[in-house]
């Protein structure tokens, strides 16, 4: 009973079992219209090549006999020779026609073959009892003779001979009527059979449907209707598939499961939007703080430009006038101390100055532009003439044209190459190189000197701010400079490092992207500034990068030991 129960068949093995089924009956009706098919054409066979030859021969073996009693017949009346002639031709043709018969029997046709040697017989008999002697009489006795013979003798030899023709005649035709109802029978079993596969095809082919309707598009539809109600946001909504195929069941079962995932994954997906929505919110409320202290900032910068300057202003000029009134009249201390005063509040000035400087950087901005370095180094070169001296050696060549803001670059290389100026050994001529390399998508530029070098330990301690490695009254500045150029780099989307395995002086790496992409922002940026007043205004950049004047000096804390 288990055979039978096809529940748990797969659509796969019950199309198989069906195809199965419908191939052995249809293999089984193909052989028996083979069967059907070759018994008629065997019953053809016989009607065409044996019986309708058959009967040829039976009629032209009557034929002979006949010529052979007409031939006799004429001779005896006549007593001509050339009248015998036709009961010769008759005897030979006799003899042909009955080994044409036996040729074309089978064995197993008895009853015409014991007929034909019926014939044969009486043939031969009536031969030997009438015709021979009839031949003789007319040879001897004349044909006087001969037509007494026959009319005294008795014509019942030939009339049995006549009977036999007959019957053989009758068995003939029995024999090819019998194959022709045999061949008719063949075709009628031949189209029984056609007709019998047409049913089983056509059966199959409904079977098929019926089975692909219940098993497969119901099932299909049903669950494309699910799966509609899903999509149009019934996320919740469990997939059922109580009929069908097991395939098709675990099918339903496969998208029930990815649905669970899908709703279990859009949840998360809520969850995650509600947390970006209140992160964003939280971003938002920075942004505003960060808006609001921006503004601080600009306020502190401009008070830091102005109000903290003029009072500042004051006291170094009141003090310079002091030192420049009373020096030498007091005494020797009260000129130190009057010193003092005025370095203190030049040096706060020149704090202020790079403070500023350096806030500035990513907030006042003029845009990127097309900016070529090689220029950027001829004015560099300009600008640090006076203090390079008449021996100093700065070198370039072949330096790309990147994008970015000319004047913050042109003070990035005013800071780097016044370093290696400023921190020189004596009594050597300074040597600045400055070459490019393009390098993955960016160019990689070197800054290298012969200077007094950078130990390793301090690679990371020089690009902070206020970070001196020499004392104040060994090398001027103010410890900011390259806390300025790494701030420049970076806004530009680059990085900068230290070269420590170089020797002897020092060598700087930085970076500038070749396509610039987004670049950070180390400060909160500032609402934008119209680049015209920005580069008119004493508050800009390339104002507090000068480095010409020693009171300017970006970068004091390069070089050197701690």
């Amino acid at each position: 009973m288990k055979l039978l129960d096809f529940r748990g068949w797969t659509l796969r093995g019950r199309i198989f079992a069906l195809c199965l089924a419908a191939g052995l009956l249809l293999g089984g009706l193909g052989v028996a219209a083979a069967f059907t098919a070759a018994s008629a054409n065997n019953a053809v066979d016989v009607v065409l090549d044996r019986a309708g030859p058959l009967r040829v021969a039976g009629q032209n073996l009557g034929t002979a006999l006949v010529d052979q009693e007409t031939g006799i017949r004429g001779y005896a009346i006549t007593g001509l020779p050339k009248n015998l002639e036709p009961y010769d031709n008759g005897v030979v043709a006799e003899r042909e026609r009955i080994a044409e018969i036996r040729n074309l029997l089978d064995p197993g046709e008895r009853d015409i073959r014991a007929s034909l040697e019926r014939v044969e017989q009486l043939a031969a008999r009536w031969r030997a009892d009438v015709a021979g002697p009839l031949i003789e009489t007319v040879r001897t006795q004349g044909t006087e003779a001969a037509q007494q013979r026959i009319e005294a003798t008795d014509t019942r030899d030939f009339d049995q001979v006549r009977a036999a023709l007959d019957t053989l005649q009758a068995d003939i035709l029995t024999m090819r009527d019998r194959t022709a109802a045999a061949a008719r029978n063949s075709s009628g079993d031949l189209v029984a059979v056609e007709i019998a596969a047409a049913i089983v095809i056509l059966a199959t082919g409904v079977l098929l449907l019926v089975l692909l309707d219940r098993l497969v598009s119901r099932p299909i539809v049903d669950l494309a209707g699910q799966v509609r109600k899903i999509a149009a946001g019934d996320y919740e909504r469990h997939i059922e598939s109580n009929y069908g195929s097991p395939d098709l069941v675990a099918l339903a079962e496969d998208v029930d499961r990815m649905r669970q995932q899908i709703a279990t994954e859009l949840s998360e997906v809520r969850i995650a939007r509600q947390q970006v929505e209140w992160i964003n919110q939280q971003l938002q409320s920075q942004a505003e703080e960060l808006t609001r202290s921006n503004r601080d900032l600009e306020q502190f910068a401009y008070v830091a430009s102005h109000d903290l300057q003029e009072p500042l202003r004051k006291v170094a000029s009141f003090c310079q006038l002091l030192q420049r009134r009373y020096a030498g009249q007091l005494d020797e201390r009260a000129d130190q101390y009057i010193g003092f005063a005025v370095d203190g509040a030049q040096r706060m000035q020149r704090l202020i100055n790079d403070l500023l400087a350096f806030s500035r950087i990513g907030r006042l901005t003029s845009g990127f532009t097309d900016v070529d370095l090689n220029r950027v180094l001829g004015e560099v070169r300009s600008q640090l003439e006076a203090r390079a001296g008449a021996d100093a050696e700065i070198n370039w060549s072949d330096l790309p044209i990147v994008e970015g803001e000319e004047p913050l670059l042109t003070t990035l290389f005013v800071n780097l190459v016044g370093n290696s100026l400023k921190f020189r050994r004596p009594d050597v001529p300074p040597v600045v190189t400055i070459t490019a390399a393009l390098e993955d998508k960016e160019w990689r530029i070197n800054v290298r000197d012969n200077g007094i070098g950078i130990e390793s330990e301090f690679a990371d301690k020089v690009f902070v701010i206020f970070q001196r490695l020499h004392a104040r009254d060994a090398y001027e500045g103010t410890g900011i400079g390259l806390a300025i150029v790494k701030k420049i780099v970076e806004y530009h989307g680059g990085r900068i490092w230290l070269d420590v395995d170089v020797s002897p002086g020092a060598s700087i790496w930085f970076t500038l992207p070749v396509v610039p992409g987004l670049t950070p922002d180390p400060l909160p940026a500032a609402p934008a500034t119209d680049p015209a007043s920005a580069s008119s205004s004493p508050d800009s950049v390339p104002a507090v990068s000068s480095s010409s004047s020693p009171d300017s000096e970006q970068v004091s804390s390069q070089e050197g030991t701690a």
